[in-house]
């Protein structure tokens, strides 16, 4: 070619080439994958699913068409991707196990609670629900814009007008790159009432939004044990979680012989990896209270748990299975949606009702306008035929004897275009005086109803009056009847129980070994001479830390450099005189993370935590807890920081010793008391890190290593001072230990 573009080469920095694709890449899959649209919560594949299905018209009145051919035409039409995807994704939009409102009412095998995948595409058939039909509405009346499909020989909604408060009351799940979303089922009845509620009072606040909805509600039902607290700091920041437990009955026999009935389960738990995970760990000895567990499901879920003698309590059976399976878990809530401007983000519970309002909003004042111009339209019609029905024998003339008839009724009788056009395109059976009178009766209504429809666009107030009838006809719709009533139970968080007693575990001493590679086992016994204990090739004993004697019923807390804090149990751990079995099996503790401390959990006490950085809080043994192999973030930290202490705090004053070797000592009430965070600043540095603290009562001293002479406060008054000071410089006794 002449302009020399061919062969051109261009060089490029992979830095700037990668980071300008990836990019992309990233954007295609926030905007057109993985987050829903706040105004109908709706992912690209499920709208297109929806519009797919309007358009081969299968109403809810209607007769079911294979899936196949839904799939088909979305594949074809509309989204570009793999048929297996797009049935997946209609599947779950029929289960109502995992939606709480279905969009699509299926006909054959679509799957089930214990986790059967649906039957092919080729076998099933679908149709839409009141719900999908819902999301519709006004579709058809300039509601919403459209945009042309991947090939342009279509258009497609961009958004729904979506009547029905989806992002809700279904909820949504996606992993994007870089950003997730995560938003749990809610009733359809208390989002319509809270939503009542804004278009009221605009400024009506989160806790008045909360009396009306308080919670998630979920297909599967289950209980909610999440403290109030918690559930408002999730609503009002978009970020949180909440706690779901089975729903049980205690039913009793004959003879004294009691069972636990189950009948609702957590969501998205598969009923029958939950009963396999209840036999393994029955296999392994850890549920000694449990007899035996059966599945006597039908239509329903009921699983009957069989205690191992009558003299166990139900409530310390289930709270046994509550901490080791998966009839509790935890939902979490990242309210990461796209806003109307495109734009994603998290929002909170106000925020994600106010855009669902105001698209509203938007969509009745578009619906009116288009209304109205059709009835101004229709007026337009009308009132030509009304100028010409009374002189038809004129009209007949012209059109017999005009070459153009069209122009001579225009001048004739001054009429329009669209009137001549449409007089011209009159039945002659229509050319009756009865006609007429329908006609007139026709013009007057619709002149009523473009006054209607004016003095509403002419009015804000008027329209979201407007707007809380349609909220009151949905809350009836949809909030009442099987379908609309609640099916989660919110309770209060449960008291602690104590493991000990649950466990029923005979009490007695052992001695936690753990090696510098992080291989951990339990000798029997207390006080033992370890010079004899065999490690793996290159392994040895973990200095400071290697060596915790405890007893069986004893819970144990990991406190690792990444901040998080990790349940062992004592009597769990392997034991024998083999090496044990690696730390990272039991947690999921990354490969970069590191033992930071190892200690006995005392249930009434409190614990400083503290990072290199010199940030540190303290925080009560409740919140140290974690069952769960993740653990629990308890310690934020900064880039390039690391957790490096876990003390008791039993005392009143704080002794921090840093790389510096400078020593402060300052009051213990200094250090908030919180249940997770960044912490306050312990102690100043320039240079260096945090090396070491303690907690210490003033009146018995600080002992700085087991064994050392206790120095009282007189001997730390030079070193007394505030937290996040400097310090001075440590004393010679000190350095010695």
């Amino acid at each position: 070619m002449a302009d020399g573009t061919v062969g051109h080469i261009e060089p490029t920095q992979l830095r700037e080439a990668l980071s300008e694709r990836y990019l992309a890449y990233a954007m295609s899959t926030i905007m057109s994958r993985s987050l829903p649209d706040v105004r109908d919560g709706l992912k690209p594949v499920h709208r297109r699913l929806i519009y797919a299905m309007r358009q081969l018209k299968l109403d809810p009145g209607s007769g079911f068409k294979k899936c196949a051919r839904v799939v088909g035409d979305v594949m074809g039409k509309y989204h570009p991707h793999g048929d297996s995807a797009i049935y997946e994704a209609m599947v779950r939009l029929a289960q109502d196990f995992a939606v709480r409102y279905p969009l699509v009412e299926g006909q054959g095998n679509f799957g089930s609670i214990d986790g059967d995948n649906a039957a092919a595409m080729r076998y099933t058939e679908a149709r839409m629900t009141e719900v999908a039909t819902a999301l519709l509405d006004g579709i058809d009346e300039d509601a919403v814009d459209f945009r042309p499909t991947y090939d342009g020989e279509e258009s497609e909604p961009v958004v729904l007008p979506a009547n029905f408060p989806n992002l809700l009351a279904n909820g949504a799940a996606g992993i994007a790159v870089g950003m997730a979303t995560s938003i749990p089922p809610h009733n359809a009845g208390e989002v319509c009432a809270a939503a009542a509620l804004l278009v009221r009072r605009p400024d009506a606040e989160l806790d008045e939004l909360l009396a009306l909805m308080p919670g998630p509600d979920f297909p599967t039902g289950g209980v909610i044990v999440e403290d109030a607290a918690a559930i408002r700091s999730a609503y009002e920041t978009g970020r949180g979680g909440f706690r779901i437990r089975a729903r049980w009955e205690r039913e009793d026999g004959r003879l004294g012989i009691w069972v636990i009935v189950v009948t609702q389960i957590p969501y998205q738990v598969q009923k029958s990896r939950l009963i396999e995970q209840i036999a393994e760990l029955m296999e392994q000895k850890k549920l000694p209270l449990l007899g035996d567990v059966r599945d006597e499901s039908a239509t329903d879920i009921r699983l009957v748990l069989e205690p191992k003698s009558r003299g166990v309590e139900p409530e310390v059976l289930m709270e046994t299975l509550f901490r080791a399976t998966q009839l509790e878990t935890r939902f979490g809530l990242n309210m990461n949606v796209l806003g109307s401007d495109r734009v994603p983000r998290v929002m909170g519970l106000r925020e994600v009702l106010r855009e669902w309002l105001d698209h509203r909003h938007l969509v009745l004042r578009r619906r009116s306008e288009y209304r109205l111009a059709a009835v101004r339209r229709r007026l337009e019609i009308l009132d030509g035929f009304l100028a010409v029905y009374l002189n038809l024998d004129e009209v007949i003339r012209i059109i017999r004897e005009e070459d153009e008839p069209k122009a001579g009724l225009m001048a004739a009788f001054e009429l329009s275009e669209l009137q001549a056009d449409a007089v011209l395109n009159m039945r002659l059976r229509s050319l009756r005086r009865l006609e007429e009178i329908e006609i007139r009766r026709e013009h007057d209504a619709l002149g009523r109803e473009r006054d209607t429809i004016a003095t509403l666009l002419d009015s804000e107030p008027l329209r979201w009056r407007r707007i809380g009838q349609e909220l009151e006809r949905l809350r009836k719709q949809f909030g009442s009847g099987p379908l609309g009533l609640r099916r989660s139970v919110l309770a209060e968080p449960p008291a602690p129980v104590d493991i000990s007693a649950i466990a029923a575990i005979e009490r007695e001493p052992i001695t936690v070994v753990l090696s510098q590679k992080g291989w951990i086992r339990a000798l029997r016994g207390h006080q033992l001479d370890l010079s004899g204990q065999k490690f793996k090739e290159g392994d040895g004993l973990l200095p400071e830390l290697g060596v915790l004697e405890c007893t069986t019923t004893d819970r144990l807390c990991l406190f690792a450099s990444d901040g998080r804090a990790f349940t062992l149990r004592a009597g769990e751990l392997p034991r024998g005189r083999g090496d044990g079995q690696p730390i990272r099996l039991m947690i999921e503790l990354g490969q970069e993370g590191e033992i930071a401390a190892l200690f006995v959990l005392r249930d009434a006490a409190r614990y400083l935590v503290a990072a290199a950085g010199g940030r540190g809080l303290v925080i009560l043994a409740a919140d140290l807890v974690a069952e769960k192999r993740t653990g629990k973030q308890v310690l934020n930290l900064k880039p390039d920081d690391r957790a490096v202490a876990c003390v008791e705090a039993e005392g009143d004053q704080v002794a921090v010793l840093g790389d510096n070797r400078r020593l402060l000592v300052f009051p213990l009430a200094e250090v908030a008391v919180l249940g997770r965070g960044t912490g306050a600043t312990l102690q100043r540095y320039k240079d260096g890190g945090l090396r070491a603290v303690r907690v210490f009562a003033a009146a018995s001293g600080l002992v700085w290593q087991e064994g050392a002479k206790p120095r009282s406060m007189t001997d730390l008054q030079p070193y007394a001072g505030h937290r996040a000071e400097a310090g001075r410089p440590a004393p010679g006794w000190l350095l010695r230990q």
